[in-house]
């Protein structure tokens, strides 16, 4: 134990350092992303810290392996009985937007001629959950920290505009005023975070006196979105692993790309369910969640640390382009069901 602290704790305290009031931020101003907040300043301090010695293995560590704790922990805020539920109305809506934003980052990529990791991130992050879905996507795939910012910024700039403008959107386009029902499910399935599903169902329930209708369906139709990281990281890892087998690597086992954290996301989503089922209070799971948004600050802030901002500057204009399209198919792919489905 010393010897891991001696070798890894003066990064992981830097770490620590910055995603302390990038957190604070997060929850006092909910539309700036405490994960966003982070990256970007651990991009700002890495643009005048370039030797970084021997803080470097700390900061290496909480990017990849705390990262990988982040996502375990998140499986404690899926009960996936709730999520069945609620699947019944929101799935043929969740599905068709995941597999329309899958689809345009596959498409773009090779219009764009763009990197296959980075829009890859994009497209999971637009699809499922933003930067949740990053997170547990990019070891599955061995991103690099680059990628990564360069995904999580994407996702931010279109949060933070649908968070803006989704709610005069509803109003205008004739969601009910009455009800939280409507505008609640296209907040769930067309906004990518969870801070800014919570900002645009939040502002809809203010304009229209309703308590926290819109709030609580949004947030259960995220959830159940939230689900579909399972697929989607499982299918990435035996894609990569048919791509290393097809190298003829005689010693290669699946063991080598199979996401164990995804596997301990699983046991923590039935630990849920079964103390639901058991009449535990889900509220005694809270700290454990709450716990897996900061680790997420925190890996971002690593991820930060050791990202080129004059780099992805550079670079920026294609994933930016991708995000567009993948948020604007997802969108009218959401409108165009509710209204065909007759939920509003």
């Amino acid at each position: 134990m010393r010897a891991f602290f001696r070798e890894k704790g003066l990064g992981i305290l830097v770490c620590l350092a910055l995603a302390l009031p990038a957190w604070w931020v997060g929850k006092m101003v909910p539309i700036m992303s405490g994960p966003v907040v982070a990256i970007v300043a651990g991009m700002l301090v890495g643009m005048v810290w370039k030797d970084k010695g021997a803080a470097s293995a700390g900061i290496r560590f909480t990017g990849k392996k705390v990262l990988q704790w982040a996502v375990v922990l998140l499986g404690f805020g899926l009960n996936l009985s709730v999520v069945l539920q609620t699947g019944r109305q929101s799935l043929p809506i969740i599905l068709a937007t995941i597999s329309v934003a899958l689809g345009l980052a596959w498409l773009l990529r090779r219009l764009l001629k763009m990197e296959a990791n980075l829009s890859t991130l994009v497209g999971v992050g637009s699809a499922i959950c933003g930067g949740s879905a990053i997170a547990a996507t990019a070891p599955v795939i061995d991103a690099k920290e680059e990628e990564v910012a360069q995904a999580i910024s994407v996702i931010f700039f279109f949060n933070v505009l649908a968070a803006l403008l989704f709610p005069a959107l509803g109003r205008a386009i004739g969601f009910a005023a009455d009800t939280g029902e409507a505008f609640g499910l296209f907040a769930g399935t067309a906004v990518n975070d969870t801070s800014s599903v919570t900002a645009a169902a939040s502002a809809w329930d203010s304009m229209w006196k309703l308590g926290s209708a819109t709030l609580d369906k949004a947030v259960t139709v995220k959830l159940t979105r939230t689900l579909f990281i399972l697929p989607i990281t499982l299918g990435l890892a035996l894609l990569r692993a048919g791509k290393q087998k097809g190298q003829a690597d005689t010693r290669f086992r699946l063991t080598q790309v199979f996401p164990t954290f995804i596997l301990y996301f699983i046991l923590a989503s039935l630990l849920t369910t079964l103390a639901g089922q058991l009449g535990v209070d889900a509220a005694i799971f809270q700290p454990l969640k709450e716990l897996s948004k900061f680790l997420i600050v925190m890996a971002m802030a690593a991820i930060g640390l050791n990202t080129d901002i004059i780099k992805l500057l550079k670079t920026g204009g294609k994933p930016l382009l991708l995000g567009a399209c993948c948020w604007i198919g997802i969108t009218l792919t959401s409108l165009a069901l509710q209204k065909w489905m007759g939920i509003f």
